[in-house]
């Protein structure tokens, strides 16, 4: 029987982490690079990110050619490393939320306008909703619509949809806002 070395005994705890878990994160420093690419450049700036890498994100966008934005993307995975990656995966996440809560207030906006063209009893639900709504034009705009509606595809001008779509937006984000 063969005696074990006190030394090697727990060579499973290693101080590093392993070679592919180091590939891991840069992998996704470099996806969270190329997310922070896809901000509105107005967004970097609160992020007080490193001249380097704003310069570099800033050259990124100009790149068309395929393998050249492939380099510059490791770069900026790279120069992400020295970056505390927390503010920037805030910023890139309360962006995308934006965007999904616009997103679904056009929805329900239109949604509004589809029911509001069907029924009567949807301009009731509509206005008990929301009380602050001029009445008289809302009536107006649904009655303009609808007439447009009714006619034959080719004579519809589409602008009393429009301005009535419009006028329920801006009635969804006065609500929205009180």
């Amino acid at each position: 029987m063969q005696e074990q070395n006190p030394e090697f005994e727990d060579d499973d705890d290693f101080d590093r982490p392993s070679k592919s878990q180091m590939k891991r994160d840069m992998t996704a420093l470099q996806k969270l690079g190329d997310e922070l690419l896809a901000l509105p450049e107005s967004r970097w700036e609160p992020l007080a990110l490193p001249e380097i890498l704003y310069d570099a994100l800033k050259a990124a966008k100009k790149i068309t050619n395929f393998e050249g934005k492939r380099r510059q993307m490791q770069y900026i995975g790279k120069l992400m490393r020295k970056v505390d990656p927390e503010p920037i995966r805030e910023a890139v996440a309360a962006f995308k939320l934006g965007h999904a809560q616009d997103s679904l207030r056009l929805h329900q906006s239109e949604r509004w306008r589809e029911r509001l063209l069907a029924s009567d009893d949807a301009l009731q639900e509509f206005l008990a909703e929301h009380q602050d709504v001029d009445i008289q034009q809302l009536r107006n705009l649904v009655r303009a619509a609808r007439k447009d509606a009714a006619n034959a595809p080719e004579k519809r001008s589409g602008r009393a949809f429009r301005e009535l779509f419009q006028f329920i937006k801006a009635s969804e984000a006065a609500a929205d806002d009180e």
